[in-house]
Formats: C-alpha cells, structure tokens, sequence
C-alpha cells in the first residue's frame, strides 16, 4: 500500500514516527493509502530547515520572487486535471468541482505576482528638520498554516502563496484526509524555482499541530477548520507570542424576499446548498423565506430541483452534481443530526439517510436531503451540519429574517434575494456578517479582495488573500532619518541592471 510522507527541503521524505493514518476513497470506503503523522521532533527539525533558508530567500528582491509565482501559475494550469483527479480520488468531490478548488487558489497566486507593488512602504520627505521618515514592511521569519480536508488545494496555496511571495519561509500542516495535492502544490513550487527549505509540507495530527503552536521559530500562524479548533490554535498560539489568525465554522442563511425571482432562488440553493456534498464553509444551509407564500413557493419550486440532482463517484461522468463525504465518521454525523431535526419537530421533506447506490454501498454517501419548518432551538439550526442537508426556517418578516443571521453565533457568509434596492442596501449595511452576496449565494470574495467572516467564524484581526494577506505576513518597520548636509563627491554614469 501507498505510503505519504512529507516534503522537506525540496523533496519528498518518509516518516520516521512509526504512525500512520488511514487515506480512504470516500466512494467505495476502502483504504487507498497511509500518510505519516509527523511527530514533534520531525516538526522541529523542518522548522529549523526553513530557518537556515528564509535569509537568503527574504534577501531575494520581491520582482524576483514574483517571478517565482509566475511560473507557479503557468505549472499550476499546466498540470489542472492532475491535480483534479488526485483530489477528486481522496476527498471525493466530482472532477468539475476539483478543477474549481485549484483554480480559486491559483487566483490567489496570480494575486502573489503583484507582490513587489503590495510591498512598498510609506515615505514622508523633510518631516522635521532634515528628517525624513519612512516605513517598511519586512517578513516575519518562519510561518505556518494548518489547512482542513474540504478544500486541499486551494486553502493551503491561500497561505503557501502569499507567505513565501513576502520573503518568508513557510510550514504547511494540511489535512491528513486528502494529503496528496498538498505535496504535489509543493513539487510545482519547487520546479517554478522556489529555493529547497522554503516550503516544507508537514503531515500529522494534533502532535504535529501542537509542535507548530510551541515552537518559538514560528511568527505566525493560519487555521481554518471547525470553531472548537480554531478557538484552541488562537488561544495556545497567541499565549505563545504569535501573530495567529483563525477561521471557524459557519451557518449560512440565504434570506428570500417575496419579490425575489423564485426559480433564481431555487436554483441558487440547490447549488450552493448540495455542491461540494455541503462540505464547504460558504455552503448556504439554512434558507429563510419571508412570508407563509414565500415560503410555500420556494419549497414547490426547490423539491423537483433535488430530486434531479445526481449523486456518485467522480469516475461517473461529468453530470454528477456531487459526491460522497470525506470519511465514514462525516457520513454518520451528518445522519444523526438529521435524525435529530426528525425527533426535534422539523418538517423532513426530502430524507437522504437511505441513500444508496449499487456497485459503491460502503461509500460514505449521504442523498439530498431538505426540511422545512425549522426552528432555531434545533440542532439542525445550530449546528454546521457539512453535508447535503437544506434547512428552511419559515420568517413573518424582513426584520425577523435579519434577526436570525444577526443572532446566530457564527458569522461567515450570508445572502439576501430580492429585486428590492433598498432592502438590499439595508441588509448589506446592517447584517454582522462578513462575507454578503445580494442575488450571489455564495459571496466568496475574488483573490483581490479579503475573505474572513466575524463571530465565532473567525478569530483575529486580519483576513485571508487580498491585501490582508500581505499585512499579516510582514512587519512594519518605521525608520526615522536626519543626514548631515553635503552632496557625496563624484558620480556614477552607468545605469546598472537589477542583480
């Protein structure tokens, strides 16, 4: 069987741990592959590595290491349906979807070449008496991210992109589900001219995260996965003297207003609400129609659209709408919490539970399911199912509709629906979320803007990609300058080219 191990100084290396982890195929159940779990010796001595070449590698001008990211971009699109179908094999999202999680992180990536402009400081010329001051934005040192299992390509280049492109050494702890895209990123590092030690791709667990957390080399560190976890890496990394930014859960509700078009709302439920299986942080799983007819009209016009969806492997064809979960444990949870909005009173419109499909019975499937008339005191409601479950919570009113997105303590993405300018305007001024689509169900900002949501969604003070990115991974230094008056003697003729 397929072992995994780690990338260390520019090649792949075995474990030395002596523990593994199981790598299913999520459609048949089966083990495809082991991965190493890193123990904290292993961790300490790749963090050393990326010690001893960050130096060089900050002391590279920005134009260069942009060049870096160029190539990067250019391998990245070279080798798309590669790394689609690696990823599609372990994670089990259709090949479409795939391809989507790369390109996303490759727009970051584009966003990295534009480095030596995001770098520059600031300059205030004769600020006091021969006194000019001026400030700098230098790296870190050593960083670190701890990226989740849904999305293995495009959140780890979210933080392998951007930390590097400002001159720092970089520490990838991705998901050990789905390790092997992760590796393959960091082999097209290398081959775009990423130095050896740069980039070092750690596999592990909770030893390895702890490691990260301890370790005094590490500045900074990004997570993004379940609140429970991001809360613990906040408080252990910041008591550790480190820059720390968190990503938590999420409960996305798409409001939808009587004057919505409602085959418009439906179809961008479906979507955002059964692609990817539900295992995405910006999924919309929790709608709320405003008013009785509201309500009765999206519920007619959303059960025909679900009973069409089609569910299977990513080897079954392009017109697959999604796939299985990521493990055995994901596909009972996400049963039990639909057992549990049954027992709690919701409505079950649609009951997924018994999905099965002939050829791949012990995959880790779980068929669209919807309930209607929900309530906030249910589970279902609470929760972050992360499955292919649609929750409706019937609203009387605009305001009503808003309470309940302002209420919930998760803060990630919200939507509203309408042809109304001015309730638009209001919902987007008004609603404590951080991330808001109007008529755009998932509200996913583009690689130039910044993603992050408030609440119990995110932990810290700056977001992930766009110009947060390159605030969170420098250091700003303020120089102040007085020079004695006189021009220095002779001159030089010959313009010099760019070392």
């Amino acid at each position: 069987m397929q072992e995994i191990g780690h990338w260390i100084n520019g090649r792949r290396v075995a474990g030395t741990s002596g523990r593994f982890a199981d790598v299913y195929n999520p459609a048949t159940g089966e083990v495809q592959a082991k991965v190493a779990l890193a123990s904290k010796a292993e961790l300490d001595a790749a963090v050393e590595a990326a010690a001893k070449a960050q130096p060089k590698w900050a002391a590279t001008n920005p134009q260069r290491r942009a060049r870096v990211m160029m190539e990067f971009v250019r391998l990245l699109n070279r080798d798309m349906d590669k790394l689609a179908e690696a990823l599609s094999r372990e994670h089990g999202k259709t090949l479409p979807d795939a391809r989507g999680d790369v390109q996303r992180g490759l727009e970051v990536i584009e966003f990295c070449i534009g480095a030596p402009h995001l770098l520059k400081g600031e300059f205030t010329d004769s600020a006091g008496p021969g006194i000019d001051m001026y400030s700098m934005r230098q790296p870190l040192g050593v960083a670190a991210g701890i990226t989740p299992f849904n999305f293995p390509a495009m959140i780890p280049m979210w933080k392998m992109g951007p930390a590097p492109a400002r001159g720092n050494a970089f520490i990838l702890k991705p998901s050990e589900r789905d390790p092997s895209v992760p590796l393959m990123l960091a082999e097209l590092m290398q081959e775009a001219g990423l130095p050896d030690g740069v980039l070092q791709v750690i596999n592990g667990d909770k030893e390895a995260v702890d490691a990260i957390l301890d370790n005094r080399t590490i500045a900074a560190v990004g997570f993004v996965g379940s609140t429970p976890i991001a809360e613990y890496i906040y408080a252990r990394g910041c008591a550790n003297g480190k820059r720390v930014q968190c990503f938590g859960g999420a409960k996305n509700h798409m409001i939808v207003m009587p004057d919505a078009d409602m085959d418009q709302a439906a179809d961008a439920l479906v979507g955002a609400g059964y692609g990817a299986a539900g295992e995405r942080c910006m999924a919309i799983s929790v709608a709320v129609p405003v008013g009785e007819a509201t309500a009765d009209r999206l519920i007619e016009k959303l059960v025909p659209r679900i009973e069409k969806l089609k569910v299977g492997p990513y080897t079954a064809g392009s017109d697959v709408d999604y796939g299985p979960l990521v493990t055995r444990a994901a596909m009972e949870r996400v049963k039990a919490l639909i057992t549990s909005g049954v027992e709690q009173g919701a409505e079950l419109v649609m009951d997924g539970r018994d999905f099965t499909l002939q050829g791949y019975e012990n995959g880790f499937f779980v068929g669209p399911t919807l309930f209607d008339r929900a309530t906030r005191e249910m589970e279902i409601y609470k929760q972050e199912i992360f499955g292919p479950v649609q929750t409706t919570v019937r609203a009387k009113s605009y305001e009503e509709a808003l309470g309940l997105a302002m209420d919930h303590e998760y803060g990630n993405g919200t939507a509203i629906f309408t042809r109304d300018g001015d309730t638009a305007r209001d919902f987007a001024n008004r609603v404590n979320i951080g991330m808001v689509g109007i008529n755009v169900p998932i509200p996913v900002p583009l690689a130039y803007h910044t993603f992050g949501g408030g609440k119990k969604s995110g932990f810290g003070d700056l977001n992930q990609h766009g110009p947060d990115a390159f605030r969170f991974y420098t250091r700003t230094k303020t120089v102040t300058a007085r020079w004695p008056s006189g021009l220095k003697e002779g001159g030089e003729f010959h313009f010099k080219p760019m070392e």
